[in-house]
């Protein structure tokens, strides 16, 4: 999944009106916690590079987590989505 697609099937989900610089703020912040949690503590990890996504990121950058399980960043959007506007319940 890139960067787009993400963004583009979050905000199918939930409209909103946050910014691209703002989703790939969060998707920046995820990508880097699978990156030290998960990715560099396995075998082969040391293999993949990350040094997050900024503004001008391209938005065909391919994120870390691939196919079948790579609904992980739609709900991640929904879920920071949901969290700024201060619906909790």
């Amino acid at each position: 999944m890139t960067l787009m697609e993400a963004m583009h099937r979050a905000d199918a989900l939930k409209p909103n009106s946050y910014t691209p610089e703002e989703k790939i703020k969060w998707l920046s912040i995820l990508d880097g916690l699978i990156k030290e949690k998960l990715i560099d503590t396995h075998e082969g990890g040391e293999g993949v590079v990350f040094n997050g996504y900024e503004a001008d990121t391209p938005l065909t950058t391919e994120l870390l987590v691939p196919a079948p399980y790579d609904d992980i960043y739609v709900h991640w959007l929904t879920l920071h989505i949901d969290l700024t506007n201060g619906e909790y319940a």
